[in-house]
């Protein structure tokens, strides 16, 4: 599904891919609406004033894992994982002409089912409450945010928080800390 957001023409696509996503929100069109929402109020709160493209896959552990050891060398399932892209990048290494008013391509979010159902269990939280987080933790980091140290943590976590209260999610990460 690819829908454009009510921020300046952005365009998030959301391709769900595992068929726990579906059961657990109530079909891809619930799953796709938690996404977008959750990119929109990031990017409403940090993204560039320019419109921009971003991809979310909704997937399962299996193919988190493949991911996450392709790219990262990291043999282990992982919640969320960012892709960035910089619009530059593509144009220079597929020899595209970089038009003014095409949305910028960011990159793609991928969140995996069963880590995220998990960690939502355990925390005692709604799958939807722990999704919506993991998109904006992900459209953060296309946007050049990082929790490397412990400034970084800081700065992005606080971000999160307003982001995610801005869509009535609790603060996830005063739930991690009781």
């Amino acid at each position: 599904m690819t829908q454009p957001t009510t921020r300046s023409n952005d365009t998030i696509a959301v391709d769900v891919n595992a068929n726990g996503w579906r059961t657990a929100l109530g079909g891809d069109a619930a799953a796709q609406a938690i996404a977008v929402a959750a990119a929109t109020a990031a990017l409403a709160s940090a993204g560039p004033s320019c419109p921009v493209e971003i991809g979310v896959r909704l997937t399962g552990d299996d193919e988190m894992r493949a991911l996450n050891n392709n790219y990262r060398g990291r043999d282990t399932v992982t919640n969320v994982l960012s892709f960035a892209l910089a619009e530059e990048d593509a144009s220079l290494e597929f020899g595209l002409p970089s038009f003014e008013s095409a949305p910028k391509l960011l990159g793609d979010v991928v969140a995996a089912y069963e880590t995220c159902a998990s960690e939502a269990k355990d925390q005692a939280k709604p799958l939807a409450d722990h999704l919506r987080h993991m998109v904006v933790h992900g459209v953060l980091h296309l946007l050049g945010y990082d929790h490397e140290t412990d400034d970084e943590a800081v700065q992005m976590e606080a971000l999160e928080r307003k982001i995610l209260a801005s869509l009535g999610v609790p603060d996830p990460y005063a739930r991690a800390a009781a």
